[in-house]
């Protein structure tokens, strides 16, 4: 129960930030992905396509695009809880799925196996500084992320850190958090 008023009271938060705010955030946290190693390093690189209060990451895939990077973006299936990954080169490649999500059309797209990822970005809602998330309650990352070895990365503000966040036997962290500020590591994990 901790876990959904946690997520609702920084989906609420997240929502009240002034667009100017907001846009510097971004703005940095792009700019300091752009010049991370992690990025310069990736060839392939996972990652969702932002709706609504999200950090944008259109502008990410953009500039990985720009970059010759394969973009890789997760498909859902709702009836086994399972992601799999599809390369888009554009995006009239998406489709809107339930809850207004933004995923690949299978028919018109490249599967991408989890192997391959070279850097693998995960969304979230409320942050650790040991990596644990709070995402939107799917549990997709958690039964995805075993199998990824690639670094695993959350975009996120300094206002989504917090002391502590309530665990389970099935949460996993992420390797790094990006925020406006630095790109810090939250765990040790041999790649």
């Amino acid at each position: 129960m901790r876990k959904q008023i946690l997520r609702k009271n920084m989906i609420q938060q997240l929502k009240k930030l002034p667009e100017d705010e907001r846009n510097a955030i971004q703005l940095s946290q792009q700019q300091l992905l752009f010049q991370s190693s992690l990025w310069k390093n990736a060839l392939t690189i996972g990652i969702t396509v932002s709706k609504g209060f999200e950090w944008d990451t259109k502008q990410i895939i953009r500039q990985g695009w720009k970059e010759n990077k394969i973009i890789a973006i997760p498909k859902c299936n709702p009836f086994d809880k399972t992601m799999t990954y599809h390369q888009i080169t554009t995006f009239e490649q998406l489709e809107v799925v339930y809850a207004g999500i933004e995923e690949p059309v299978i028919e018109l797209t490249s599967p991408v196996k989890n192997e391959i990822l070279d850097l693998c970005i995960v969304p979230g809602i409320v942050f650790d500084k040991n990596g644990y998330r709070i995402g939107f309650g799917g549990g997709y990352y958690d039964r995805m992320l075993p199998s990824i070895k690639a670094p695993t990365l959350s975009i996120c503000s300094e206002l989504q850190i917090v002391s502590s966040l309530p665990k389970e036997s099935h949460d996993l962290p992420v390797d790094y958090l990006l925020t406006e500020k630095l790109i810090f590591l939250c765990i040790s994990k041999s790649f």
